[in-house]
């Protein structure tokens, strides 16, 4: 039997988030770099492009834990498409502050001043635009219901100094909407801001979707399973999140005590109340869902387990000792985004690292959805770890070396004692590069998805490293600062090795 999955023959993928792409004014955006790297990407017969949630973050940088699923992040709005375009105009740039084209990390107080200098500009220059423009804009916002709660959530946000919003004026936290229509009258311009800022972000990203799609680049997107218990979804949609109308935690995330943790991890985000998503047929879900496959090709399903089963904690707990596992509808919400899309198959990676039970498992095959397999943790010495390339067995997997979460392999490498190193070396043949042989480790497995982030591609060390999990400061923030010229031959390095496995697209 042919099976329906959405990976069906050797290929090859690098992970970086836009922000990461040289070019940009504080850190890479939707513009000429983001269409330079899929050049690029096409030249070396790479197929797939894999980033991060391109959502707006929290106040640490997370692109995890975002005040919406479904907006985009001001960061990636490019100042160069808005003057092409007419929107701003060349001059304006004096008033952007400086550049920081030369610099391994950005700063997000920086990129958030950027949005705000530039949503005022947008504003200035909406009552010059044509007719045409102001009715595809109202189009968009008719076709797009989630962008009306989520501006509003900002604009409110910036009014109480950022705070969240269950520490907000009791109108306000409990979404009273007669009192609301009122204030959002008085702050029309703060809203349309907003609104104008999302407007560009969606036309500027359709644009790099479509110039990936004529070069043959398929896009890898990522959705976290859970929402920030600070967003505009929670906000405006309580009923549907296990959390009191103030605001405080009925049943909180997270995962049971482990080798790792003796007490557990707390994430601090409500759960769902399924019985009320199954009353709405999974509304909510469903557009989530929508959003995200009109943005990307395929979509990494972060936690994949929680649609099986999920560990829930008390609101008041602080530690995840004394949770409990509770069933999720998960069968039945994939068959409703199978048929929604009507497709064979569903575009869905399942994130299913850690301890993986058989319910998880099965689901996951239930659907034909690939896994993902970690090179980083295969070699602990025992013959069954399910990531030794010798046990990864089919087809239906994306291997990586690492994560956005794991150590560049640089660096993983060098905190393995030596008695690891030489038991590695003997049995793999490990070069004087072992970025590049466990990039080779992979190009050599039977999954017909292989993935590394950049900074395996560049050899670089743990300077490089995008996040450090349980960490809050210095994460999110690293950024090439070379031009994508300049490491055309490592492209090519890792291009050929590909092309030695069959991976690389001729």
């Amino acid at each position: 039997m042919t099976i329906q999955t959405v990976l069906t023959k050797k290929s090859l993928g690098i992970l970086m988030h836009p922000t990461c792409i040289p070019g940009g004014r504080l850190c890479g955006t939707f513009g000429r770099g983001a269409k330079e790297w899929i050049k690029k990407l096409h030249k070396h017969g790479i197929e797939y492009w894999q980033f991060l949630p391109l959502t707006p973050t929290d106040s640490k940088g997370s692109p995890y834990s975002s005040p919406s699923s479904f907006a985009l992040n001001p960061w990636f709005l490019d100042i160069d498409f808005l003057i092409e375009r007419g929107f701003i105009f060349i001059s304006n740039k004096e008033e952007l502050g400086p550049t920081n084209n030369n610099k391994n990390y950005f700063n997000f107080e920086e990129a958030d001043d950027l949005k705000k200098k530039l949503g005022r500009l947008l504003l200035q220059g909406w009552s010059s635009q044509s007719q045409e423009r102001k009715l595809d804009f109202h189009k968009w916002n008719s076709e797009n219901s989630w962008v009306e709660d989520y501006a509003t959530f900002i604009a409110i946000k910036e009014e109480f100094n950022m705070l969240p919003w269950w520490q907000w004026p009791q109108e306000f936290k409990m979404k009273n909407n007669k009192f609301l229509k009122s204030w959002i009258n008085k702050k029309s311009e703060k809203i349309l801001i907003e609104k104008l800022i999302q407007w560009h972000l969606d036309e500027q990203w359709r644009t790099i979707k479509n110039f990936a799609k004529i070069y043959g680049i398929k896009l890898i997107g990522d959705l976290p399973f859970y929402v920030s218990r600070d967003s505009a979804d929670v906000w405006s949609n309580k009923s549907l999140f296990s959390i009191f109308k103030n605001g405080d935690l009925i049943f909180q995330s997270g995962v049971p005590p482990d080798y790792f943790s003796s007490t557990g991890q707390l994430w601090g985000s409500p759960t769902y109340f399924w019985s009320r998503h199954k009353r709405t047929n999974f509304d909510w879900w469903r557009k989530r869902f929508k959003r995200q496959f009109e943005l990307v090709d395929l979509l990494r399903l972060d936690h994949f387990r929680g649609l099986a089963g999920y560990w829930r904690v008390n609101g008041y707990s602080k530690t995840a000792i004394c949770g409990k596992w509770i069933n999720s509808p998960g069968r039945t919400l994939l068959n409703k985004l199978k048929n929604d899309l009507g497709s064979d198959y569903l575009p869905i990676i399942a994130e299913d690292l850690g301890v993986i039970t058989s319910d998880v498992e099965k689901l996951r095959k239930n659907f034909e959805l690939p896994g993902m397999k970690i090179l980083q943790f295969a070699f602990d010495g025992k013959e069954d770890n399910p990531y030794l390339p010798k046990n990864i067995k089919g087809e239906n997997w994306v291997v990586y070396t690492g994560t956005h979460d794991n150590s560049t392999s640089i660096s993983w490498w060098e905190s393995l004692d030596d008695l690891n190193k030489k038991r590695i070396k003997d049995e793999y043949n490990f070069s004087e590069n072992p970025s590049l042989s466990l990039i080779e480790i992979g190009m050599k497995t039977n999954a017909n998805l292989f993935i590394t982030p950049i900074q395996d591609i560049l050899s670089l060390d743990d300077s490089s490293r995008f996040n450090i999990p349980g960490t809050t400061k210095n994460n999110w923030r690293w950024k090439l600062n070379r031009t994508l010229e300049e490491i055309e031959n490592d492209l090519r390095t890792f291009s050929k090795l590909g092309n030695d496995y069959g991976r690389t697209r001729k």
